[in-house]
């Protein structure tokens, strides 16, 4: 009489060690499958699913990026050859759009910056600034130095707060010379290339965003 083999599956993140199933905790322990809990199982299990997803999804989007980039090039390229000249403006930015008028396709150039030294000089010019005039500033102004000046970390500064200190019209000669300190720190490191995609039911309709950024879907 033949005998029945029983196919046993392996559990998502299991080993097989010397016969005996075991998962790797998070310090590299190999713990007894039968001891992990129902819910541990279960949550582990889950995790791993949705990033088999992800990651086949981020590796899709990749190759998009990738292709459309190609393709937007190729077409520069055939105009840049038949006119002498690249489309878009000074900075690369431009837009491609249909025929009809109802999808585009917009590529913008974004400088990286970083912030040096002179960020902390202008820091504490505008401390005394504030310090001085006291009860007289601004409640807004103090709000946006405190927004701007809040992290240590270079990297996570406000810059878009930080740009609006210079748009304020202020004669204080210390405010001048902070605003001095603050465009002297601007260090343009690299830029970046970024495509966004639009479409419209009609030509005179408003564009509506078609989203591939996972956290504004």
């Amino acid at each position: 009489m033949p005998t029945e083999t029983v196919e046993t599956t392996l559990p998502p993140g299991a080993v097989n060690v010397g016969g005996k199933l075991y998962m790797p905790d998070a310090k590299g322990n190999l713990v007894p499958v039968e001891i992990v809990s129902a819910e541990d199982k279960l949550e582990d299990e889950t995790v791993r699913k949705v990033m088999g997803f992800a990651v086949a999804l981020s590796d899709q989007v990749a190759r998009f990026k990738a292709h459309t980039f190609a393709d937007l090039n190729a077409f520069q390229a055939l105009l840049e050859q038949q006119y002498g000249a690249k489309a878009g403006g000074a900075k690369g930015n431009v837009t491609f759009s249909t025929f009809d008028g109802l999808m585009k396709v917009q590529v913008q150039i974004a400088d990286q910056i970083s912030f040096g030294p002179q960020l902390q000089a202008a820091k504490k010019l505008v401390d005394e600034c504030l310090l001085e005039w006291g009860a007289d500033s601004r409640e807004e102004i103090r709000a946006i130095v405190g927004r701007v000046f809040s992290v240590e970390k270079e990297g996570q500064i406000n810059k878009a707060e930080l740009f609006s200190l210079l748009r304020m019209d202020i004669s204080d000669e210390r405010w001048k010379r902070a605003m001095d300190a603050i465009k002297s720190a601007i260090r343009v490191t690299g830029t970046k290339e970024y495509v966004r995609f639009y479409q419209r039911d009609v030509p005179a309709g408003s564009w509506r965003a078609v989203t591939i950024d996972l956290a504004a879907a």
